[in-house]
């Protein structure tokens, strides 16, 4: 099913179950807050994340490149300021695919999109069953090296704690989210068709940064701390 969405371009990849917090100054994104804000209380107040692959988040996006995958974020809490700024609170829902961008119906973009459901394979949910020990492993070995390297603070009083889901699909969006991992690695996770691909693809990532981490002595990109960090717009 193709849908029409407001379209967020962002410096980084959103996924599902993720909060995402956001300051909005830009007028166009004020007015796509605008809108959202006003839409009748039953309707999802709905927007679509996708990771910016060449460009920046302000600005003119003409030369702005965007990745073909992206997430929708469910707009949780809004703060609106004097000045027309606002503080917003959005959770990650749903992926979808890009079919193609309007430039000129709103100020600011909107998008055609095919929302894309977990694959069910059977096949695949048992694999990704069996793998999730193996992921929640690595995880935590990732995490200790980092609080190792970096100091206890580097790692969320959750992590700390050990309270790791166990469920496939959304460990796997958590893995994603919080490892420190580049914007195109993060890509290619959200792009993957089910929980058992990400999983399998994470173990891969997370012994190559835990390798990284402890041979540098040092935390090779800038930590997430089990949160999408806010975005200036």
């Amino acid at each position: 099913m193709t849908d029409a969405i407001p379209l967020f371009p962002l410096g980084t990849v959103l996924f599902p179950g993720v909060v995402l917090p956001l300051h909005i100054f830009e007028p166009r994104y004020r007015a796509l807050v605008k809108h959202l804000t006003q839409q009748p209380a039953e309707r999802d107040r709905e927007f679509g994340v996708v990771a910016i692959r060449r460009g920046t988040e302000t600005g003119d996006h003409d030369g702005t490149t965007l990745y073909e995958v992206g997430c929708s974020a469910e707009l949780r809490q809004v703060t609106s300021h004097p000045d027309g700024r606002y503080d917003v609170v959005a959770v990650g829902r749903r992926r979808f695919a890009v079919v193609a961008v309007d430039t000129d119906s709103a100020p600011y973009l909107r998008a055609s999109v095919d929302w894309l459901p977990e694959r069910s394979d059977p096949a695949e949910l048992r694999q990704a069953e069996t793998l999730v020990p193996s992921v929640l492993a690595a995880f935590r070995r990732y995490l200790r090296e980092l609080a190792h390297v970096a100091g206890p603070d580097a790692v969320s009083p959750e992590a700390a704690q050990d309270q790791l889901p166990d469920d496939p699909a959304v460990l796997s969006h958590l893995v994603a989210a919080s490892a420190s991992l580049s914007v195109a690695d993060r890509q290619r996770l959200l792009a993957e068709p089910d929980a058992a691909h990400r999983l399998r693809g994470e173990l891969g990532l997370l012994r190559r940064e835990t390798s990284l981490v402890a041979a540098l002595s040092a935390v090779p990109a800038a930590l997430t701390d089990f949160q999408v960090p806010a975005g200036v717009n």
